[in-house]
C-alpha cells in the first residue's frame, strides 16, 4: 500500500500548531527553572539569622545562583545550538531537582547551601536555552513577539518571591522544595515529550569552545551585551535595590517597600512581551532607542528624588515598563541579527551580560549613597547610561541591522 503525504494545507496547519506547543513548552519550563533559581532568596535572611551568618555570607549565598546562571548561559547556549532545547530543558530541569533537594533536606548546613546555591545556577541557565528554539520556530514577522512571550518567563523570580514563605509556614518548610522538585519533573517530561526542532535545523559543526569564540567575533554581540545589560540589568537591580532605596528615601516599612517593588517586577515581566511585540511592527532599533531614551528621562527624573506619590511612583513604574519592553526588544534584535546557527551562542553571552548587568547597580548605589548620603547621582550614572545605549542602538546597531 501506498502512502502518500498529507496536503500541503494540512502540513502548514500542523507546522502552525507545533511552533506555539514549543512556545508554551519552553515558557513553561523556563518559568519553572527560573523559579527554582529564585529560591534562597526570599529565604535568606531566616537562614542567615538561625545559622548566624555575617552579612556577607548572606550576600554570597544569594548571589551564587545568580551569578552561575548568568555565565553558566554562555556554554549553554553553545549547547543548545548541537543539542537543541529537547535534549537540554530535560536534562536541566532534572539536574536543578537536584540543588532544590539538597537545600531543602539540609537547611542548616553551610557546605551544603552553598554547594545548593551554586547547582541552582543550572536554572539560570535556561534562557539561552529558549531564545534559540523560539526563534527557529517562528518567522521574523512574529519573532518578536513569541521571544516576549517566551521572556516572560522570568516571572518565575516572582513566583519565588510570593510562594516560598507562604508555603513554608502552611506546609512545612521541606514544602517548597518539595513543590518545585515536582514542577521541575514535569516540565521535564513536556519538555521531552512535546518540543521539536524545526525541519529545517541543522546541526553546526565546531566544538562549543569554538562557536563561543566565534560569537564573541561579531560585532553585534557586545553591541546587544551592552544593551542588555541596561535593561535586564536595570530590572534585576531595581527588583533587588528598590526596597532598600524606598525605605531610606522614602521611610517606608520593609512591608510597603516589598509591595511597590513587587508591583515593579510584575509590571517590568508584563512589558516584555509588548516590547518584542512592537518590533514586529516598527524597526526594533527604533522601539530600543525610543525605550532608551525615555529611560533616561525617568531615570533623570527620579535623580530629584521627587515625592513618591504622585511623581515617584510614575518614575519607578514608568523604568519597569520601558526596561521591561527593552529587554524584549533586545532579544528580537538578537533574532534578526545572530547568524541562524550562533543564535544560541549569542544569546548565551548576551543573557550573561544582562545577568551580570544587575550586579554593579546596587553596589554603585550603596557606594553613593555611603559617601553623599544621598542617590542623586545613581541615579544620574543611569540617565548617561541610558543615553549611551540609545545612542549606540540609533547608529551603530541600526547600521548593522541594515546590512
Amino acid at each position: 500500500m501506498v502512502s502518500h503525504p498529507a496536503p500541503i494545507h494540512l502540513r502548514r496547519a500542523a507546522a502552525n500548531a507545533r511552533k506555539w506547543v514549543v512556545l508554551a513548552v519552553c515558557t513553561i519550563a523556563f518559568t519553572v527553572n527560573f523559579w527554582a533559581w529564585a529560591l534562597l532568596a526570599p529565604l535568606a535572611p531566616g537562614i542567615g539569622q538561625r545559622l548566624g551568618l555575617a552579612p556577607f555570607t548572606q550576600s554570597v549565598l544569594v548571589a551564587l545562583p545568580v551569578i552561575i546562571g548568568s555565565i553558566g548561559r554562555i556554554p549553554v547556549g553553545s549547547l543548545t545550538d548541537r543539542w537543541g532545547a529537547r535534549s537540554m530543558f530535560t536534562a536541566l530541569s532534572l539536574l536543578t531537582t537536584i540543588p532544590v533537594l539538597l537545600v531543602g533536606l539540609f537547611p542548616d548546613s553551610l557546605p551544603v547551601l552553598l554547594l545548593g546555591g551554586v547547582l541552582l545556577g543550572l536554572g539560570g541557565t535556561t534562557f539561552a536555552v529558549g531564545v534559540p528554539a523560539v526563534s527557529g520556530w517562528f518567522p521574523s514577522a512574529q519573532r518578536g513577539m513569541a521571544l516576549g512571550v517566551f521572556g516572560v518567563g522570568t516571572g518565575g523570580t516572582a513566583i519565588a518571591t510570593f510562594t516560598t514563605l507562604p508555603l513554608a509556614s502552611a506546609s512545612g518548610e521541606l514544602a517548597p522544595f518539595l513543590v518545585v522538585a515536582a514542577a521541575l519533573v514535569v516540565a521535564a517530561a513536556l519538555s521531552w515529550a512535546l518540543l521539536r526542532d524545526p525541519a529545517d535545523r541543522t546541526p553546526p559543526s565546531g566544538s562549543t569552545s569554538s562557536r563561543t569564540v566565534e560569537a564573541l567575533r561579531l560585532g553585534v554581540t557586545w553591541q546587544l551585551s551592552v544593551l542588555y545589560a541596561l535593561t535586564f540589568g536595570g530590572f534585576v537591580a531595581f527588583s533587588v535595590y528598590l526596597p532598600t532605596y524606598l525605605k531610606t528615601s522614602y521611610d517606608l516599612t520593609v512591608e510597603d517597600a516589598s509591595t511597590r517593588t513587587a508591583g515593579f517586577v510584575v509590571l517590568a515581566v508584563i512589558a516584555r512581551p509588548v516590547g518584542g511585540w512592537l518590533c514586529d511592527r516598527v524597526h526594533p532599533t527604533t522601539v530600543l532607542g525610543g525605550l532608551c531614551s525615555l529611560a533616561a528621562l525617568l531615570a533623570a527624573l527620579a535623580a530629584v528624588e521627587p515625592p513618591l506619590v504622585p511623581v515617584g511612583t510614575i518614575a519607578f513604574l514608568g523604568l519597569a515598563a520601558v526596561l521591561g519592553a527593552g529587554s524584549g526588544a533586545v532579544f528580537a534584535l538578537v533574532a534578526e541579527l545572530a547568524p541562524k546557527d550562533h543564535v544560541g551562542a549569542v544569546t548565551g553571552l548576551v543573557g550573561a551580560a544582562g545577568g551580570l548587568g544587575g550586579f554593579f547597580p546596587p553596589l554603585v548605589m550603596g557606594a553613593i549613597y555611603g559617601t553623599a548620603g544621598h542617590y542623586t547621582w545613581g541615579f544620574v550614572l543611569l540617565a548617561l547610561a541610558a543615553l549611551g545605549c540609545a545612542a549606540l542602538t540609533l547608529t551603530v546597531v541600526r547600521r548593522e541591522a541594515g546590512t
